[in-house]
């Protein structure tokens, strides 16, 4: 009786996985004109993010050729920051220890306080968490070219001088694949949220491409 359970149950778990809804790709769609069976119509491609550079908190490049082919989680954050980003932090620090020994994810933290988040700072915040950098990049650079990245994130960020530590920016934890195609948006601040991100992301590493 009990092996017929088993055998139900894993039928009903590969069906499951076999109509796995895919998951939503976010952002405006561009229309072009292509030539399909010798017309030309309009087509639309999907919204990617654009090629970036920074450095992290070794002092190394991080572009997009390092993204390439891979699936990562990125969020905004800075060092000093009163509010929520301990909590995000202590949320990615989950995200980074499931998946710290598969090749084909990483986190990327950009600081929208490059400033004062300079690379030094950078590194010894990575201290303090106690994670490896090779997966998980502390970002800084140029402050309108990390403000405006945001923006093509689809989140908010921005100096304010009447919130706490001086800055403004979203929560948010942002899933994106391999082809730069954003995934997925979640809390992180929300425990919930975050799990939600991690079966999302195993998904994706299951995504045919």
């Amino acid at each position: 009786m009990r092996f017929y359970l088993f055998i139900a149950i894993s039928g009903c778990l590969a069906l499951a996985s076999c109509n796995q809804t895919p998951l939503t790709i976010y952002g405006p769609k561009t229309a072009v004109q292509v030539i399909k069976d010798g017309q030309t119509v309009t087509d639309s491609i999907d919204y990617t993010l654009p090629n970036f550079q920074f450095t992290d908190q070794d002092g190394n490049a991080v572009d997009s050729n390092t993204i390439k082919g891979k699936i990562f989680v990125a969020d905004f954050f800075f060092t000093s920051c009163p509010s929520i980003c301990p909590k995000m932090m202590k949320e990615m620090d989950a995200v980074y220890t499931k998946y710290k020994s598969n090749k084909d994810i990483l986190i990327l933290s950009y600081s929208i306080d490059p400033v004062r988040d300079s690379v030094p700072r950078l590194k010894k915040y990575e201290r303090k968490l106690g994670f490896e950098s090779s997966k998980w990049h502390l970002l800084t650079g140029n402050k309108d070219s990390i403000y405006n990245l945001a923006d093509k994130y689809l989140v908010s960020a921005a100096e304010d001088p009447d919130a706490p530590g001086g800055h403004i920016h979203s929560g948010n934890f942002i899933l994106v694949d391999k082809h730069r195609r954003i995934r997925g948006y979640y809390n992180g601040v929300d425990e919930v949220s975050v799990q939600k991100l991690m079966d999302d992301m195993d998904v994706l590493l299951q995504e045919k491409e």
